[in-house]
């Protein structure tokens, strides 16, 4: 094969996981805003509706840890496709939960559900990222971090779409209807999988356990940093900043399911464009382990300005507007720079390894924060969600701070892009 029908052929590959990622994405925001809304109506109390995530968050730290070696055994073709047929079993699973149950009954069916959706999003994720590594073109693996930022940024601007779909639906159509609907959408992408190759991300030698840890100290130290991030992330995003705007603003289903979106949407797109701005507020060069640091740091003073806000009773709904705008834009930056740092900091041979243990950490910070979304809003309130928040990027930036620039011959050179 010459290198120009070779490169034809990733990005072929690299259109159809990007695509297989972002129909995944929108149910999966939608599920998550079905589910929150329908449950805090039926009269859930917040940590009640936590709970309802707490398989989703746990079986997503185990499938990181496993998924990568099933990647790496298997080939990441059969874990990105087998992600999406789990999610449509899940959603069809959730299809049938019976309103006359018990409530603990329904509880743990719902939580099961989840675990699968759970498996099947970080399934998914884990497979996506990894291939990006194999299938960008060769002569364009100089701008990678712009190729990660056109995946990170696009899957999370379509999983702020999906918050408002999953609003929409349940508006329109009910709790059932739109769970099918979204689960006869995921059929379709299906069948795009006989277009990729086999064994994509595949490795000869044989993976024992104790290698499904990462090794590196680079990785450990950014896994670590990774999870603090994102439970600061979670922990007033996933339940308490939901229910505050429905229970205490007043708004509606649409209005939540809408600023949610926009929130993400606006988060995915920093995302997209973060190696062009940060070539225009830096140097060019390729982000650093001092990159990371910075960004972090500065972003801890968000949530502490936000809660601050809220308790000398400046406007709740302008306060949560502009000061959650503000957060998303810093924490962009900080997820699209861990993004390309993971791949800088790992080889080809272990790439699906290496992320699978990263994004482990990436879910079980989500655990965390997703927990202590529904009990520090319950006891405290959005104040001291958002204070805890504050709490955990500090511990992030504190862990980064032992984060090494990638080593020369490791690194992956970057390009913010002329275009």
């Amino acid at each position: 094969m010459t290198s120009t029908a070779g490169n034809k052929a990733n990005l072929r590959n690299y259109a159809l996981v990007t695509a297989a990622y972002w129909g995944f994405t929108i149910t999966d925001g939608a599920l998550r805003m079905l589910v929150l809304l329908h449950f805090h109506l039926l009269g859930y109390t917040p940590l009640q509706i936590a709970m309802l995530f707490l398989f989703y968050e746990i079986f997503g730290v185990v499938t990181n840890l496993f998924g990568g070696w099933i990647g790496s055994q298997f080939g990441l073709k059969l874990t990105l496709y087998g992600g999406i047929g789990l999610q449509v079993f899940a959603l069809a699973m959730l299809a049938l939960l019976n309103p006359e149950w018990a409530v603990w009954m329904q509880v743990t069916y719902v939580m099961v559900a989840q675990a699968f959706s759970g498996i099947a999003k970080d399934l998914t994720k884990m497979s996506s990222k990894s291939a990006i590594r194999l299938v960008v073109p060769q002569e364009a693996q100089s701008s990678l971090f712009k190729w990660v930022a056109i995946l990170t940024g696009s899957k999370n601007a379509l999983k702020g779409v999906g918050f408002f779909v999953g609003s929409v639906l349940l508006a329109q159509f009910g709790f059932v209807n739109a769970l099918l609907i979204m689960a006869g959408g995921l059929c379709l992408i299906l069948g795009t999988g006989i277009l990729l190759p086999q064994g994509m991300g595949k490795i000869k030698a044989k993976v024992k356990f104790t290698q499904l840890f990462s090794k590196s100290r680079e990785i450990n130290i950014l896994s670590a940093a990774r999870f603090f991030l994102f439970g600061a992330r979670d922990v007033w995003f996933v339940v308490a900043l939901p229910v505050f705007l429905y229970s205490t603003l007043g708004w509606t289903f649409e209005q939540v399911g809408g600023f949610m979106a926009c929130w993400v949407i606006g988060y995915g797109t920093v995302q997209f464009l973060a190696p062009n701005l940060l070539r225009w507020l830096g140097s060019g060069a390729a982000p650093q382990g001092r990159t990371i640091q910075i960004w972090t740091f500065v972003l801890s003073g968000i949530p502490a300005a936000i809660a601050l806000s809220l308790q000398l009773r400046v406007s709740p709904a302008s306060t949560i507007v502009v000061g959650l705008a503000i957060f998303g834009v810093i924490f962009a930056f900080n997820s699209a720079i861990h993004s390309y740092l993971v791949l800088a900091y790992t080889d080809d041979d272990k790439v699906a390894l290496n992320v699978g243990f990263y994004y482990m950490a990436n879910s079980g910070g989500r655990l965390a924060g997703t927990v202590l979304s529904g009990l520090i809003f319950q006891l405290f309130g959005l104040v001291g969600c958002l204070w805890v928040s504050m709490a955990f990027v500090l511990a992030a930036g504190a862990i980064s701070l032992k984060l090494p620039d990638p080593q020369p011959q490791k690194a992956i050179a970057w390009k913010a892009g002329d275009d």
